[in-house]
């Protein structure tokens, strides 16, 4: 099993669960973050004063795939959410030891298949 997790921007969201929907992901854990790469942040005025937002939020997807399912499913997530602009995200593929369904006891590949 895998665990991928892609750092992208907010607006994309729907984008990017609609592409996931596309390859049978049938679920996946979103967290809203702060953070910042090569954008460093930038700088903005609130009344008449020029402050620097060095966190620019963005949001976190987590899914658990079958290791044939991860690359399909990292390209879905990586062409859905391109904009070619400077602070698209990031995709990290690791692997998973172990999942276990809470409510059934399954452990591996059937925790994390839809059932």
């Amino acid at each position: 099993m895998k665990k991928i997790e892609a750092i992208i921007k907010p607006f994309k969201l729907e984008e990017v669960k609609e592409a996931l929907a596309e390859v049978n992901v049938q679920g996946m854990t979103v967290t809203e973050v702060k953070g910042f790469g090569r954008q460093k942040g930038h700088t903005e005025i609130y009344r008449g004063s020029e402050y620097t937002v060095d966190f620019l939020p963005k949001v976190k997807i987590e899914i658990v795939v079958n290791d044939e399912d991860s690359t399909k499913v990292a390209e879905a997530i990586v062409k859905s959410s391109n904009t070619g602009k400077i602070g698209d995200g990031k995709v990290f593929i690791t692997p998973v030891e172990q999942a276990i369904r809470i409510r059934t006891g399954e452990t591996g590949a059937e925790a994390v298949n839809v059932s």
